[in-house]
Parts: structure tokens; sequence; C-alpha cells
């Protein structure tokens, strides 16, 4: 009898062990009460928690390095904290709406948005976002970056974290960064859109495209901001998506946008509809299959972005923030 209960409890203690093996998570703290602002002289920044993360950009881009899990078949949760930084008991450094990303930094390739998002109007927020999909790319030492189109100083603190889950889903086994640009302009590429060649392996006959968009102009009015132009995707010369990017919910975010401002006709400045984001949320991506046209093999690839706002006589101009990148299994 002895030696039976003894089995069992070894069993049991061993299902205990896998169990938690199975479901167990672990936290990686990418960035950690880090500041981001603007500054003429990067020599000067400071304020970071970590003393390996670099200031860019005159303090506006952060970085890091990290190593991950090898793994592939795992559930990742990326979380992201922004807090505005006060300047006194009530009010902010930076009331604006600002956009800003977080990014895998690739080597001889264009970068992947991991997370991309809109600070609110001088607003607290935080998001998270399913990233398995990115599995095979966020292992072993990763370079990452932290973004936001700040003008001010100080401005805002972030928190980034990636959360592993052994689990049984099955990931994406190829990935394709595509493209990666950071203001799409007239000028540049202009109408003539981003292009690249790639090779589809053998292996691979799911392909989804994850396309990461929002439209903005450096005025605050009109196009390219409150105003979709046609975005088109070009497969091997033959157009095969057309699309406006747009979103029609701001309005629900409006609570946490303190700086919000009601205009004489009595909308709130946050309440607008816009391209493809809202001040105070986070941007998805916006998944496109193409299996039919991106069969093994190689093709070329065109994204252009229609009717860009052209410079103005005081300089003001249209322009969009995209990123866009393959996965297949």
């Amino acid at each position: 009898m002895e030696s039976k209960n003894r089995r069992i409890i070894i069993l049991s203690a061993i299902f205990l062990l896998t169990f938690s093996a199975i479901y167990s998570t672990e936290n990686f703290h990418i960035f950690q009460n880090n500041l981001i602002h603007y500054t003429l002289d990067d020599s000067t920044l400071s304020a970071h928690e970590s003393p390996d993360v670099k200031s860019l950009d005159n303090g506006r881009e952060i970085q890091t390095t990290i190593r991950l899990p090898r793994t592939v078949d795992v559930k990742i949760m990326a979380r992201i904290h922004l807090r505005p930084i006060p300047k006194d008991e009530l009010s902010v450094y930076d009331r604006w709406d600002r956009a800003g990303h977080v990014r895998l930094v690739r080597e001889n390739e264009p970068d992947i948005e991991i997370l991309k998002f809109m600070t609110a109007y001088g607003g607290e927020t935080e998001w998270e976002m399913d990233v398995s999909h990115l599995a095979i790319l966020l292992q072993g030492d990763c370079t990452f970056a932290g973004w936001i189109d700040t003008w001010v100083t100080p401005a805002w603190y972030i928190d980034f974290t990636l959360s592993y889950e052994t689990s049984d889903v099955s990931n994406p086994t190829w990935i394709k960064p595509l493209f990666y640009k950071l203001s799409y302009e007239l000028d540049d590429p202009g109408n003539s859109g981003i292009e690249t060649t790639i090779t589809i392996p053998d292996t691979i006959n799911t392909v989804q495209f994850y396309y990461n968009v929002s439209g903005h102009c450096t005025d605050g009015m009109g196009a390219d901001e409150f105003v979709s132009k046609y975005n088109v995707v070009y497969i091997d010369g033959r157009e095969v998506h057309r699309f406006l990017p747009w979103r029609e919910d701001c309005k629900q975010f409006r609570a946490i946008n303190p700086y919000t401002r009601r205009w004489s006709n009595g909308t709130w400045s946050s309440d607008y509809d816009r391209t493809n984001w809202c001040p105070g949320d986070k941007v998805d991506p916006l998944l496109i299959k193409l299996d039919e046209y991106l069969t093994p093999g190689k093709h070329h690839i065109k994204l252009v972005i229609e009717d860009v706002r052209p410079r103005d006589e005081n300089g003001y101009y249209g322009y969009w923030r995209i990123s866009a990148y393959l996965t297949g299994k």
C-alpha cells in the first residue's frame, strides 16, 4: 500500500511539472520606464532605467538588444504601456496625439513593426497584441526600437514586454519583410510606389500579407489624415488588391484623451474618422490573403498609395507611415 501511494505521489508530481511546463509563461521586459522625447543633443539623454538602452533620432527613438528563447510553436503577447510625463498637477508636457511603434530591427532587409499605435491627446494608454505569427523572428538575439513622433521634452515613458507561453499553436514557418517606410510622400516615392522582388519557397502553401498603415498630414488638416487615398497592391505587374484604409470608431476613445478639444461646431478633435487610426488606440495590421498570386517561385511586389497630397506654398503635405511583410506555412 505504501509503495502504491508513493507511485501515485510521483506520478502526480510528474503531471504537475508537465502541466506547469506546458502552460508556463515567461516575460521579457524589452523597455521599462524608458524615456522618449525630443532634444537637440543626443549626448544629454538620460532617464533610462536600463543601461543598455541607447537613444537615437534626437531622443525620439530608443533601441536595445535582448536574447529571446529559441522556440517556434509558442504563443507570444506584446504589451505596451505609455505614460505622458507630468508638467505639474494639472498638465503634461506632450498633450498631442503622436504616431509611434515598437519594431524589430533587421539587418539587410526592412524592419518589422511589432506594435503600431497612436498616443492619446496627453493620456495614458495600454494595449496588448498577439504576435505569435512572428515567433520565428522573435528568438535569439533581437534588436528592438521604440519610437514616438514627439517634438517636446520631456515627453513619454514607455514599457514594452513580450510574454511567451508554451503552446501547441502552429505558427508560420516562413516570414519575409517587404517594406518599412516612415514617411511615404508624393516626393518620395510618389505615384510610382515602392517595390521589391521575393522568392516563395517550395514548401510554402499558405501566404498572408500583413500591412501596417496610417495616413497623416503635416498641418493636421485635410488629406491624407482625414481623406483616405487608395492603397494598391500589385503582384507581377497585376493589380490584386485596392482599398481605402479608414477608421470610423474614434469617438469611443474620447475618455482617454484628456486634452482633446471641442470645436465650434460641437465635434471633438479625438472623435474624427481617420485613415486607419484613432488617437489613443493601437493600429492593427490589415491582413490580405494572397495565396492565389504568391505561389512558390519568384515574384515582384509593388505597393502604391495614389494621389498623396503634394506640398503646398507653405510647405505642408500629406504622408503615410507604412510597413509590410509576408508570412507563410
